[in-house]
């Protein structure tokens, strides 16, 4: 059995994506937007885009979406976008940690220099 992906010539990158050649200007994904899937594949599905729901089942970054694939992530994001758009799969930004308010580092760096 071929993993998805594996034929990478032009023809077949452009049947996956039916021509398109971008997820659009208001794509939320990143290398690193994570990516959750809220369905199992359906019968009759495209081949790449239950890859991607079985792969997604857990958080997973675009990044690593693409790479499992075997697919460049430009064609990635595009299959991501269909699947969003019929609400698939949901996608959010990794957590970023806060850094701590400037006048707290202050204090800390002045208690440092009173040791």
């Amino acid at each position: 059995m071929s993993r998805p992906g594996r034929d990478d010539s032009p023809d077949r990158l452009y049947t996956l994506t039916g021509g398109r050649s971008g997820a659009g200007p208001d794509s939320p994904f990143d290398l690193v937007t994570l990516v959750v899937a809220e369905c199992e594949p359906s019968p009759g599905m495209q081949s790449e885009h239950a890859a991607i729901l079985r792969t997604t089942r857990s958080p997973t970054a675009v990044v690593e979406v693409a790479a499992d694939l075997g697919l460049p992530v430009s064609i990635t994001k595009i299959l991501l976008s269909d699947l969003l758009a019929t609400g698939r799969v949901s996608a959010r930004h990794p957590r970023t940690s806060v850094l701590p308010d400037p006048d707290i580092l202050e204090q800390v760096l002045v208690g440092l220099r009173n040791i």
